[in-house]
């Protein structure tokens, strides 16, 4: 469960002129169940349309995806999706945002609560479960948008810059947070960022794109022993190497 393949992936679109602008090209990657995969690259690479692509809300144009053996089409309940915004309902409370995913599906209320209920514990927001968003903290905020992700029970999770907005103690936190939350419910995690303490911190391996069209420049496997020092010297060699290899001409060409 959880292994998805991506073959050959490509977006594009056609601009008002006919021309024809590639998002992401050619894109290869064997992902494994449980795993924590960072996706690495520049501004305007394609990072957001990869996941989206991923996720469903944006059609491939050539290529395929394949979640345990089945292509996905379109949105799919076993894939969840965190934004960099936090996209919540204002005007509903904590756990109805949390469990929206699970509301879209059909469930009752007494049901979707009592399946949510375990994800606010999760993220440690139990007691904020009557409050409205704009009542909470950013970091809060960004808690409430994992729950709900959680909440419909994917098999995988794609997080596009979630905690890109934050400051970098929150940030910090979150992140701890959330490999917490990964070792817990065993998901595939897909984590979209530019920062490269980040992914070292978080990852399993990470995967270089090239400035658009993002291809796959190099993946990377880091292998350091969790938890994590971010002043460690193992960790600022691992940092450096990523470093070298993200400004070698081969991941910068356009």
């Amino acid at each position: 469960m959880g292994g998805l393949v991506i073959r050959d992936l490509t977006r594009s679109y056609v601009r008002e002129d006919g021309s024809v602008l590639y998002a992401i090209e050619g894109i290869n990657l064997d992902i494994f169940q449980e795993e924590f995969i960072c996706v690495l690259g520049p501004s305007g690479c394609g990072k957001t349309t990869f996941l989206r692509t991923i996720a469903g809300l944006d059609n491939a144009t050539s290529g395929k995806i394949l979640l345990e053996g089945e292509e996905i089409r379109g949105p799919n309940p076993k894939v969840g999706i965190v934004f960099q915004e936090y996209s919540l309902f204002p005007w509903r409370k904590v756990i109805d945002n949390v469990a929206f995913g699970l509301e879209m599906q059909g469930i009752g209320r007494e049901e979707r609560y009592r399946r949510s209920q375990p994800y606010l514990d999760l993220v440690g927001l139990s007691q904020f479960s009557q409050s409205y968003p704009s009542e909470l903290s950013g970091g809060m905020r960004q808690r409430v948008a994992v729950a709900r992700a959680l909440a419909i029970e994917p098999e995988i999770l794609l997080m596009d810059e979630p905690f890109g907005a934050l400051d970098a103690q929150t940030r910090n936190l979150l992140q701890k947070e959330l490999l917490e939350i990964w070792q817990k419910t065993k998901k595939t995690i897909i984590f979209v960022t530019h920062s490269v303490d980040e992914a070292v911190y978080l990852a399993d391996r990470l995967v270089v794109l090239t400035p658009r069209p993002g291809r796959v420049c190099e993946i990377v496997p880091i292998d350091l022993d969790r938890p994590r020092n971010r002043t460690s010297a193992e960790f600022a060699q691992v940092r450096r190497k990523v470093l070298d290899l993200i400004a070698q001409p081969k991941c910068i060409l356009e």
